[in-house]
This record gives C-alpha cells, structure tokens and sequence, in this order.
C-alpha cells in the first residue's frame, strides 16, 4: 500500500472540519449540563455513521472505476459548493459578529441532542470519504484516523477555548480542495492527468471561493474587533 498525500489531506480535512464542530457542540453542552455524557451521545453518533462507512469503503473498488471516478467527482462538486456557502456565512460571522452556532438546543435532551449532532457531522464527512475510499483506501482511513485524533487532543487541550477557533480559513481550503478533485477526476474519467494538476486547481478554487466568502462583505477594519 502506497500513502497518497492529496487523498489523505483531503480525508483528514474533511474529518477535521466535521469532527471540530462535533466536539465545540459537545463542550458547550459539556459547560451547561456539567457531565461528560455529552462527549459519549457525540461520540456514539459518530461511530454510527463512520465505522460502516470505513468498513464498506474497502469494497467500493470492485466497482468499474469509470463509474466510480464519476459518482465521487459528482459527490465532491455537490459537497465543495455546500461547504462553499458555509464558509461564506462563517465569514460573515467573523466580519459583522453575528453568532456562529451552527446547533441550537430546542428542549431536546442533551444526551439525544448530543447524539443527533455526532450523526448529522459525521454523516456530513461521509458523503466526502466515500467518494475517496475507491482512490486509496488506506490513505483516507490514515487520514480519517488522524483528524480525530487530532480533534480529540485540541479538544483535550483546548477545552473552553475550542469554540472560539475560527473556521472560515478551514471552509475555504476543504472547499477548495474538494472542488478541486471534482474537477480533477471528471478529467480522469475520460483522460489520464498528471497529479500535479491539482495544484493550480486548489489554488484557483481556493482564490474562487475565498472571493465569494468575502464578496459584499464589509471590510475588516469597519467592523468591531472580536
């Protein structure tokens, strides 16, 4: 088995990404309730969704790789467009102040809030590693892997701190790099590229979206200092 950097970076940021705003939702809860059952419901959810979609990701390659190819391209362009207009309220959140909260407790439990969180993040980080599995498999599980346990340790080391971690900049550059496979493999699915293209694709996507993130927007120096 050979590591493939691109795939796993993108497994990793996908994971990053999702699993930060599981965890900020778990240590909010955490601050209210004062249990650490919020982290377990959060965790459980993710389980749910991430262990059958690692499992059923080694066998996606038997299927025809034209197929394949063009079923993921499809999926990161519906995903890289979604993450773009997140990333363009994140940025409107950093520049005028409006509250970030992506989850708001509307009587739900915490421990069934909790849970439904853990699914709905990691479903989310799903519908991009799905698409990646066929690729490598073995560099998105390393990287599926590694994103949580480096969100387990910030959010460790972290704690209260965690929810004040901007995530514009990270939207930018998962969305970036997600629309950049898209196009990518629907290329491949017809003509064989060299890898090194995904370079000026991820450069050019990422100045796209960052200038639609921040188009009528206004400047930084206008608005309140957080």
């Amino acid at each position: 088995m050979f590591v493939e950097p691109a795939i796993l970076l993108a497994a990793m940021g996908i994971t990053l990404l999702e699993m930060s705003e599981a965890s900020a939702v778990a240590l909010a809860l955490h601050g209210d309730s004062r249990s650490n059952i919020p982290f377990f419901a959060v965790a459980l959810g993710v389980i749910v969704i991430l262990l059958p979609v690692a499992f059923v990701g080694n066998f996606i390659a038997i299927f025809p790789l034209f197929y394949v190819r063009i079923t993921s391209a499809t999926l990161m362009l519906y995903f890289g467009q979604r993450l773009m207009k997140s990333a363009k309220r994140s940025m409107k959140f950093q520049r005028i102040g409006f509250p970030p909260e992506k989850h708001v407790e509307t009587g739900k439990s915490v421990v069934s809030t909790a849970f439904s969180v853990g699914l709905v993040e990691a479903f989310e980080a799903a519908i991009v590693l799905v698409a990646l599995f066929p690729e490598n498999y073995g560099s998105t599980l390393i990287g599926l892997v590694t994103g949580i346990v480096v969100v387990i340790g910030a959010a460790y080391i972290l704690r209260g701190q965690i929810r004040k971690i901007k995530q514009a900049d990270m939207k930018i550059a998962v969305s970036a790099l997600l629309l950049s496979f898209s196009l990518f493999w629907y290329i491949e699915s017809v003509r064989t590229i060299s890898d090194l293209l995904l370079l000026p694709f991820f450069a050019g996507f990422c100045m796209l979206v960052y200038f639609y993130s921040a188009r009528n927007l206004p400047p930084v120096s206008s608005t309140r200092s957080p």
